[in-house]
């Protein structure tokens, strides 16, 4: 520089002009290229759909590390190489294009799943999360405290279902293992000794088909239907306990935090949220003669119709 300047002044006032153009250059923010920021965690989802953005939201209140999210079709057959660009020591997937992903990565990776109803079929090492199923006692909890009208359950679903959801105390809930659609509805209508019916979330199971005989049977016999989604609640159930997605992203981030500071999650089986919201159907109530205290109304996040 001081060889440039004396080559300046010999030169005269064009060459210093130039000069000092260069030197105003060179101070301007961005003027040098800098390295862009890398993230510790990595985050995959499409931030598009409702929920992912929801719980992206939620993870970045209690995850105090640099993160970057991806869509799947940014990391399609990439997420590794990404990965080892980023320097990232955590990788969360939010959706199933996005763990298909993320089975790809080497073992020693960390990998936290998310926004399934139930835990997703992987074998790969190194990998946890959360679903967003309720278990059945909570359910049971509920009404119990609530609706004490309601004492028996009947809680259908796969026998894997049953052991994730419904587990091994059974005190208050009669359970049926069931493996296809016919037998569902053949289950459903043999039923008797119940107050309520819960269907465990199962897609192969509770085709649109299924769900139609299920609200005629629920209504023929006077039994109500807990349900596991909004859409259920407004399309007749009773009531149905959905996770709170913000509390999981909070859960998601915190678990990320964990594994940067040391802690591992290769014998950390998947959770569920700790945290539900209520939806609740007051004309199926009516219908049914069940009474919904006016304090139970007001804890509901939405009350049908």
């Amino acid at each position: 520089m001081v060889r440039a300047a004396r080559t300046a002044r010999e030169s005269g006032p064009k060459a210093l002009l130039a000069l000092a153009i260069m030197l105003f250059a060179a101070a301007l923010p961005g003027a040098s290229p800098r390295p862009a920021e890398t993230a510790e965690v990595i985050i995959v989802g499409d931030t598009n759909v409702r929920l992912v953005g929801e719980l992206v939201t939620g993870i970045r209140k209690t995850l105090r590390h640099s993160m970057k999210t991806y869509t799947p079709a940014e990391v399609k057959g990439s997420l590794d190489r990404i990965v080892q660009q980023e320097g990232a020591r955590v990788v969360i997937v939010l959706g199933r294009d996005a763990l298909a992903e993320a089975d790809r990565l080497p073992e020693g990776m960390p990998v936290i799943y998310s926004l399934f109803l139930t835990p997703p079929a992987t074998k790969r090492p190194n990998t946890t999360g959360f679903y967003m199923a309720a278990p059945a006692a909570e359910y049971l909890d509920l009404v119990r405290k609530h609706i004490p009208s309601i004492r028996k359950i009947a809680v259908l679903g796969s026998p894997e279902q049953l052991r994730l959801l419904a587990g091994d105390d059974s005190s208050g809930l009669n359970l049926y293992a069931v493996q296809n659609c016919v037998q569902l509805v053949d289950t459903l209508r043999s039923i008797a000794d119940a107050d309520a019916i819960l269907l465990l979330p199962n897609a192969s199971l509770l085709t649109a088909a299924v769900m139609e005989e299920v609200g005629l049977v629920s209504f023929k016999k006077g039994i109500p239907l807990l349900g596991i989604s909004e859409r259920q609640v407004n399309e007749g159930a009773l009531l149905a306990l959905v996770g709170d997605v913000d509390d999981l992203g909070q859960s998601i981030g915190e678990l990320a935090s964990g594994i940067l500071l040391g802690k591992t999650i290769h014998a950390k089986p998947p959770a569920c949220p700790r945290r539900f919201v209520l939806f609740l159907n007051r004309e199926t109530a009516r219908k049914m003669g069940i009474q919904l205290p006016a304090g139970f109304l007001k804890t509901a996040r939405k009350v049908y119709p």
